[in-house]
């Protein structure tokens, strides 16, 4: 019975319960994202965040192999600072689980477990997407399939801007995903508000945004959709520096054999060597400017109920 596995946080059943708003929250960003200590100052800061634009976080991962809808400021320090948590998509959540190991969700297990409890909205930096190189290595996220099929509201800042965004863009459009750009009619980069490419449709508020992801799931049309919402200009990075370190990366990668779920990880990490730690601080407020616009489209989604 899926009651066996999972264990919702008091607060946000409480919030379930009455119909409030909830925001998901991933945790693949404290465990593999970022390094200690700001991984769990940027969670608890996030979490902050949406609960002063009146929503309820609702951090989400595996401890000790029980699914968690919510987690306490202590089991956030314990992803933060652990060893052994395993980065945790789709594949990998049953034997997560029956090992009882610590699991971090990606964003496609986050949509999962967010759908499982009944939650619509989700906060995260960039989803993942077709990787360079993916006509031959055939490296595509499972995060694309997952917003294809499930039925969770994704506000990032566009895809992480190491991967092929043209192709990321292409793939979406094939599995019927509609990408938003929030205040944009351009795809944001994740370090940068600009990438080339065009959305599928613009909005400029959390309320015309509300009504469309209604009409969506009301019509029984089952899908995601990515909220793209551009890091503030005061935050984004200068688009040839961020391009040559992400260049300078890859190249890393690939002499030194990374490969699959360690690629996005490994690539993070090596661009904030590159850039300096620049890159972490673009990343942490991109995250923080995502968490704002996520609350305020779930108070709105839960005004439409």
């Amino acid at each position: 019975m899926l009651k066996d596995y999972l264990e919702i946080n008091p607060g946000v059943q409480k919030a379930l319960d009455a119909g409030k708003p909830i925001v998901a929250l991933e945790s693949t960003i404290i465990s593999h994202g970022m390094p200690y200590p700001q991984n769990v100052e940027t969670a608890r800061n996030v979490e902050k965040i949406v609960r002063e634009h009146g929503a309820e976080p609702a951090t989400i991962a595996i401890i000790g192999g029980k699914i968690k809808i919510g987690l306490t400021d202590g089991e956030l320090e314990h992803l933060g600072t652990a060893k052994n948590v395993i980065k945790t998509s789709r594949r990998d959540i049953p034997f997560v689980i029956a090992k009882k190991a610590d699991g971090a969700a990606t964003v496609a297990t986050t949509m999962i477990l967010a759908a499982l409890a009944g939650i619509r909205v989700f906060v995260t930096g960039g989803i993942g997407g077709v990787h360079r190189g993916a006509p031959e290595t055939f490296d595509i996220s499972a995060d694309l399939e997952e917003l294809a099929r499930t039925n969770v509201a994704v506000v990032c800042a566009g895809a992480k801007s190491i991967l092929d965004l043209k192709l990321t863009l292409e793939y979406l459009e094939t599995r019927g995903v509609p990408v938003v750009g929030f205040g944009t009619e351009e795809l944001p980069a994740f370090y940068t508000r600009k990438s080339g490419f065009k959305v599928d449709y613009r909005v400029d508020s959390e309320k015309e945004l509300a009504q469309a992801v209604k009409v969506k799931w009301e019509m029984g049309i089952n899908g995601g959709l990515v909220i793209a919402n551009p890091i503030p200009e005061q935050y984004q990075m200068d688009k040839a520096v961020i391009d040559k370190a992400i260049d300078e990366a890859l190249a890393d990668a690939a002499r030194e054999g990374v490969k699959g779920k360690e690629t996005t990880p490994y690539l993070l990490a090596k661009i904030k060597e590159i850039t300096g730690g620049d890159s972490l601080d673009s990343n942490i407020q991109l995250i923080y400017n995502n968490a704002v616009v996520g609350a305020n489209l779930a108070v709105e989604l839960a005004k439409l109920q």
